[in-house]
């Protein structure tokens, strides 16, 4: 399983059901490209259990406004369509990991 793109327009269906991951993150972000390989990486393992998307906050305001992201890398953790979590910064796949098993 891969990690998804998702877009303002896209992202409430996206994350509707289930556990998902979304990665908020800008290419200018130095630590969102220290963070997207462990994204990636975990989506390989967990793929089964949780839906991963990334998305581009310049190319998507609207989310990240609504979500009230100031920092990125933001990652939020939705399970049903709620947000259950909120992590920003960078974080190991172990940190991560043990986030999400909390939710699956």
């Amino acid at each position: 399983m891969s990690v998804v793109e998702t877009t303002d327009k896209t992202f409430e269906n996206d994350t509707a059901q289930g556990v998902t991951l979304t990665d908020f993150w800008a290419t200018w972000c130095g630590p969102c490209r220290m963070q997207s390989p462990v994204v990636e990486k975990l989506s390989e393992e967990m793929g089964d259990q949780v839906t991963f998307n990334k998305m581009d906050v310049d190319a998507n305001p609207e989310t990240a406004q609504k979500f009230g992201i100031m920092s990125i890398p933001t990652l939020l953790v939705k399970k049903d369509g709620q947000v259950v979590d909120s992590i920003v910064g960078y974080h190991s796949k172990e940190q991560l990991e043990k986030v999400l098993t909390q939710y699956v």
